[in-house]
């Protein structure tokens, strides 16, 4: 069974985000994720961790101005300095928190426009490099344009594409997030992908589709992927990235069930 990471942006919301950390271990998770850790500090993000025994596997670089509809700054050609600045700013806190990846969004672009193409090489190039001294890795995820509509990053194979085309040019720390949901979306074919796209892989997320609630509830059979992540040998995390249908605790039957080995979920 893979080994499951709550995402305590949307998971736990009953609670206060940092009783998010108390909440998630009490059901019987040992890794967390989120989108972002920004309004609080590091320390107290360190401390919560800490006194639940949890690892934290995942967080996202600022995104710009989330509130007035910002969705990441990497691929913007005018805001270079600011993504530098963020880079600086998620890597205070991955230090401080033993978290061994981030993920730059690219924003709100044309994918056709090469400036936003060049400006997202760019962004991507200095990310990886200053989170290479850290040991850390860099990863990029493709998002469904009904989810998130302009988004740039909107294909998984071209986000596959890129992410070899720049590990080619020595960018080793730069890797691929490959959320389910995402996927079934835009392409379908998720187990194909995932077999194929695996040694470029760096984490997985999970949601049910279409709707993005518990694993189990939608068009797709989550507990085959799951099995085929074990065949493939996959060894990360999936991140729980959904929407609960009612209070989290009481929608985590998918969960005992997948640790109780029953087939479906």
């Amino acid at each position: 069974m893979p080994r499951f990471a709550a995402n305590l942006t949307l998971l736990f919301t009953e609670h206060a985000f940092l009783d998010r950390f108390e909440a998630a271990s009490r059901a019987g998770f040992t890794s967390v994720e989120f989108l972002f850790p920004y309004e609080h500090s590091p320390e107290a993000i360190a401390a919560r961790l800490a006194a639940h025994g949890l690892d934290l596997v995942l967080f996202n670089m600022p995104p710009g101005d989330w509130m007035a509809g910002e969705r990441g700054l990497a691929a913007l050609p005018d805001r270079f300095d600011e993504t530098t600045a963020g880079v600086e700013t998620a890597l205070a806190y991955a230090l401080a928190t033993g978290c061994p990846r981030l993920h730059m969004m690219a924003g709100l672009a044309d994918g056709r426009d090469s400036r936003a193409g060049q400006a997202y090489r760019r962004s991507l190039r200095h990310a990886a490099g200053r989170l290479a001294e850290h040991g850390i890795d860099l990863l990029i995820e493709p998002i469904n344009r009904r989810s998130m509509p302009g988004y740039f990053l909107d294909d998984v194979d071209a986000a596959a594409d890129l992410v070899a085309e720049l590990r080619a040019e020595g960018l080793a720390n730069l890797t691929l997030q490959f959320d389910i949901f995402h996927c079934q979306i835009l392409h379908g074919d998720v187990t194909t992908r995932l077999t194929r796209l695996l040694p470029l892989i760096g984490h997985v997320q999970v949601a049910s589709v279409p709707a993005r609630h518990e694993p189990g509830t939608g068009e797709v059979n989550d507990a085959f992927v799951f099995a085929e992540l074990d065949r493939l040998g996959y060894s990360g995390s999936v991140g729980c990235e959904y929407n609960p249908r009612g209070r989290t605790e009481d929608g985590l039957g998918w969960l005992s069930a997948c640790a109780s080995g029953r087939a479906r979920i």
